[in-house]
């Protein structure tokens, strides 16, 4: 699951199309004004990124954030949930939602002085694009002609014997450079959502330095365009930010130096929190929710967001014993996810009725089935399945609140289909992740996704098509992809939702995952913080930072 960025200008586009953006809230803090925010310091929590800084392999928040930070687009998504709007991008312009032509403002530079050009956005999307590279999120790059002809289809799946045929190209035929300040993108087929997409950390351009060297001794010292620049990276430990002076969009800091410190649970960056020892946190501990006891603690300095995110419970699909869907509707049916949100989270989560967050364009509310708890047709469906035999063990990260609420869909299950089933903690999140990728999952485990851009197909694409950047199960139903790919094709956005919510009907009923809840974010800030946004996925915006 990823982030998004923030805002600058307005969009220019052709009338062949719309722009959408979800709608979302932002938090604030208090007026007291306690420092000079010009040469000021802020320290804030985080987490391990999985891989090395490169925007188009990075596909987690840990890295994600950073990546936000350190990278513009061309594209940026407002705080406050309004349409998306230019940034690196001086204008968007297509006649037939096939081929656009791209103009960047002229004035931008990377963290290294030199000048960001349209061959650094068309060189990084053919590096990102191109198969043997093992960029993770290269499904992105499908909507542009020749995808096929760089990104070979492997013949029996990533864990199987034989290997991928070398791609018949280097590059996309769909990009062409123009001059300096001019690309073109020609897509495979008119496609309405294209320019929505481009503010996702994937559509990044890459200095000519990232070309020069291997990718990973990149991703170490990274090079980006966005507002801060890299200083270090500790592993496990901090990550460290200053502010980029050349700097020439509207979002520039306001503040110096910014530390991402790495805590290996969420309770000891909580207590940082309270004693103002740390400037802020992103989500509290499910154990301060109880009485709203964060609230207590934090006062004023509480902040409260509703953001397009959802928990949900993943399925290892490549595991012989989890690829029946009756045995995976089973077990979302026996899963009560009101009693969830009520009890372990005190309602500061909503129970999950629909596949993509509600808070999305083009979501519909209530199309999961799945979600419903329905013991009888549960049991039902587990007999028909042929039961279960062995331990069913659900998997989470430990290093942050995950342990209360898995524990009791773990005994929700066990209690209600008689499956021997029990949750079991994975020390950190990066090892965790690790895990997924290497597809060594040995049971259900916790997952989430925090949309990457305003559109339903976000929810859809990376997650339940084949090969999709986030498919970690490895789900592969030729019905969802034949129906993914005329969506994401249709040359409007209302047919393009459409024959989306005709591809949900058939993941409603394989069940390759099952959402849980829907995030209500409670954040905290120090009293060192005089004003503070978040974007609309509940990141903070360390632009408007003010002390």
């Amino acid at each position: 699951m990823r982030v998004s960025k923030r805002a600058s200008g307005a969009i220019a586009v052709g009338a062949a199309f719309a722009l959408v953006a979800t709608g979302c809230s932002s938090g604030s803090g208090t007026e007291e004004e306690t420092g000079n925010s010009g040469d000021g310091a802020i320290v804030i929590d985080g987490t391990e990124p999985e891989n090395p800084l490169i925007p188009a392999s990075t596909t987690e928040t840990g890295g994600g954030a950073i990546v936000d930070w350190m990278w513009t687009g061309l594209v940026e998504y407002p705080n406050d949930g309004s349409a998306p709007r230019n940034a690196v991008a001086e204008s968007i312009e297509t006649k037939d939602s096939k081929v656009y032509t791209i103009k960047i403002k002229q004035n931008t530079k990377f963290h290294d002085g030199t000048v960001v050009k349209a061959k650094n956005f068309v060189d990084a999307w053919n590096w990102g694009a191109y198969g043997p590279n093992g960029a993770q999120n290269s499904s992105f790059f499908a909507d542009i002609a020749g995808f096929a002809d760089v990104n070979s289809v492997d013949p029996d799946g990533p864990d199987g014997p034989q290997k991928a045929p070398e791609p018949k190209a280097k590059t996309m035929s769909g990009l062409k450079v123009i001059d300096d300040w001019t690309f073109e993108v020609t897509l495979a087929a008119p496609t309405a959502v294209f320019p929505t997409k481009l503010g996702y950390s994937t559509f990044m351009p890459l200095p000519d330095a990232f070309f020069t060297q291997s990718a990973e001794a990149f991703g170490k010292k990274p090079i980006g365009n966005g507002p801060v620049r890299f200083v270090s990276w500790e592993n496990n430990v901090a990550i460290k930010l200053t502010r980029f002076d050349d700097y020439a969009l509207r979002d520039k800091m306001k503040i110096k130096d910014v530390t991402v410190k790495i805590y290996q649970e969420d309770t000891a960056a909580y207590s940082d929190l309270v004693s103002n020892n740390l400037d802020f946190q992103q989500q509290v501990p499910a154990s301060a929710l109880a009485g709203d006891k964060w609230k207590t603690d934090l006062g004023e300095r509480a902040v409260s967001a509703t953001i397009p995110s959802t928990g949900i419970i993943a399925w290892p699909i490549y595991d012989k014993r989890f690829q029946n869907p009756k045995l995976r509707r089973a077990v979302s049916l026996a899963i009560n996810r009101q009693e969830i949100t009520d009890k372990i989270f005190f309602g500061n989560r909503k129970p999950a009725d629909s596949w993509a967050n509600p808070l999305t364009p083009g979501a519909q509310p209530g199309n999961c089935t799945a979600c419903q708890l329905n013991v009888e047709e549960a049991k039902k469906l587990l007999a028909e399945a042929g039961g279960f035999q062995g331990e069913m063990v659900f998997y989470y990260n430990a290093d942050a609140s995950h342990k209360e609420w898995m524990e009791a869909v773990a005994q929700q299950v066990k209690t209600n289909l008689g499956i021997n089933a029990r949750a079991e903690g994975v020390p950190t999140f990066a090892v965790f992740r690790q895990n997924i990728n290497g597809h060594k999952m040995k049971g259900p485990y916790r997952a989430g996704w925090q949309q990457d851009y305003p559109d339903v197909e976000n929810w859809i694409n990376p997650l339940y098509v084949t090969g999709g950047s986030s498919n970690d199960g490895l789900y592969s139903n030729p019905t969802v992809d034949a129906l993914a790919k005329e969506a994401s094709g249709a040359p409007s956005i209302e047919a393009s939702h459409a024959k989306f919510a005709e591809a949900v009907k058939q993941i409603d009923q394989d069940v390759p995952s099952m959402p849980i809840y829907f995030q209500l974010q409670q954040s905290g800030r120090s009293d060192k913080i005089k004003k503070l946004e978040l974007t609309n996925v509940g990141e903070l915006d360390i632009t408007s930072i003010e002390l």
